[in-house]
């Protein structure tokens, strides 16, 4: 049963119904007690009617007297109940004085005073009897439970009749306002439906009701995703485009000129740049590689414990012929810290912050990984000496295919943003400023709580430099 509506209609109808013979039940019980206590005090009445026209006379004791019958008026239905009671007169020797007409010879109850219940002629009566000790008589008045039971029947039939005929058109109420109160989610159905693939306009709520605005919030709130991620989608394509089409353009012109140079030093010029193209497009392609895993995963990555020094040692040894000139410093420090953290995440923004570092710097310059410990939560920092970043570019530097204005000759402007992007998935919070002692960057991140440990054992090696 997929459809709301009729899981509704079933619900409510079977509630409805269990409710129904529920209210059925309780009263065919209570109606039962309360007719058993009014047709018990019917039958004291008559009993005691009967006892005061013995004594005032109205009724002679000859034996085997006819006694007028016993009714109480009923309304239109009387004729269904009538010789309801029969009365009895004994006398205490055991003689039968007198009965009505239709009641049972037989003695209806052998008790001298009160109610009791004594199968007569094969029926269950239930008898009052009241003793007129002056007289020395007894009055018998009893009636038979049978027809107690069909007076409790015919009232429940009473109910279950109407209820035969009231079911029908309640369950038709019911489909149609079920229907009515989903008619809301039926026109945004075929609004959705009505839409092409490129309108993710948000959906108008109006007199939406309070059920159903979550789900169109979760709609809207999923078109608007949608619509960014598109729209980066787009704007990530035009920038790789246009990034890509610089050096591919480059390293065309370098071979056209390295096949028509006729000069050795001319073609042996042409060819180092073309080398230098080839880098920058490897660099790049490979790049525009990770940003495009970073933004499509976004799934837990597992974790495992990583030794930092070793991890940025062999990071840097990776890297091979960056800059031969550039001396690179890690810091002891970090050869007694370990970090929990992906190692794939952790090694690319690493190996990111790396070679940003040491694009930037100087020859003869120094690129130094340290972990810093004074801000209270531990950092692992690397720091340059290159020119530093102007502070209008700084909110801006992580901004993809952002080359600021002291852009390197191979950079694409996407290594601080794969950085950033990595840091986010690994759950660690990504810092960049000018250093303060001279000029340069500082660059690093903030592992989150319990991601750092450090161990007792040093490492014998404290430094890795490039000379």
């Amino acid at each position: 049963m997929t459809s709301i509506r009729t899981r509704l209609f079933v619900i409510l109808i079977a509630a409805t119904s269990l409710i129904w013979l529920c209210d059925v039940a309780w009263i065919y019980i209570d109606s039962k007690r309360q007719l058993q206590r009014v047709l018990d005090t019917r039958l004291m009445e008559a009993a005691r009617m009967v006892g005061s026209l013995v004594t005032s006379g109205d009724i002679a004791l000859s034996a085997r007297a006819e006694l007028p019958p016993v009714r109480v008026p009923l309304p239109e239905t009387a004729h269904l109940y009538e010789r309801q009671l029969s009365c009895q007169i004994w006398s205490f020797d055991g003689r039968l004085i007198g009965r009505s007409s239709g009641a049972p010879e037989a003695e209806l109850s052998n008790e001298v005073q009160g109610f009791t219940e004594q199968e007569v002629n094969g029926e269950i009566w239930r008898v009052y009897a009241v003793a007129d000790r002056d007289r020395g008589i007894r009055v018998l008045v009893g009636d038979r439970l049978d027809l107690r039971d069909r007076l409790v029947a015919d009232l429940v039939q009473g109910l279950l009749l109407p209820a035969a005929l009231i079911i029908p058109l309640l369950a038709f109420l019911i489909w149609a306002s079920v229907g009515r109160g989903l008619l809301p989610l039926r026109r945004m159905t075929r609004s959705l439906e009505g839409r092409g693939p490129e309108d993710l306009s948000e959906i108008e709520l109006g007199n939406a009701s309070s059920e159903i605005r979550p789900v169109v919030d979760a709609l809207n709130g999923l078109f608007r995703k949608v619509a960014a991620a598109r729209e980066h989608e787009r704007n990530f394509t035009a920038f790789a485009a246009h990034e890509l089409r610089t050096p591919l353009a480059g390293l065309r012109t370098q071979v056209q000129v390295a096949l028509a140079a006729q000069d050795p030093e001319t073609r042996q010029g042409a060819l180092q740049q073309t080398l230098l193209a080839v880098d920058r497009t490897t660099r790049l392609v490979g790049q525009l590689l990770a940003m495009s895993e970073l933004d499509a995963r976004n799934d837990a990555r597992q974790e495992e414990e990583l030794q930092i020094g070793e991890a940025i040692e062999d990071i840097v040894a990776g890297l091979g012929t960056l800059n031969s000139e550039i001396t690179v410093d890690i810091d002891p420090a970090l050869y007694r810290t370990t970090i929990r953290m992906n190692r794939e995440l952790f090694h690319l923004a690493v190996r990111n912050l790396h070679e940003n570092a040491v694009q930037h710097s100087p020859k003869g310059g120094v690129v130094r990984w340290f972990l810093d410990s004074k801000a209270g939560s531990p950092a692992i920092v690397v720091e340059d000496e290159g020119p530093g970043i102007p502070d209008e570019e700084l909110g801006r530097i992580t901004d993809r295919f952002f080359r600021g204005r002291h852009r390197s000759a191979i950079g694409s402007g996407l290594g601080l943003a794969i950085v950033e992007a990595a840091l986010k998935q690994a759950n660690a919070t990504f810092f960049l400023r000018n250093r303060s002692d001279r000029s340069g960057v500082c660059a690093g991140f903030v592992p989150c709580a319990k991601q750092l440990e450090m161990v007792e054992e040093a490492k014998p090696r404290a430094t890795a430099a490039r000379d």
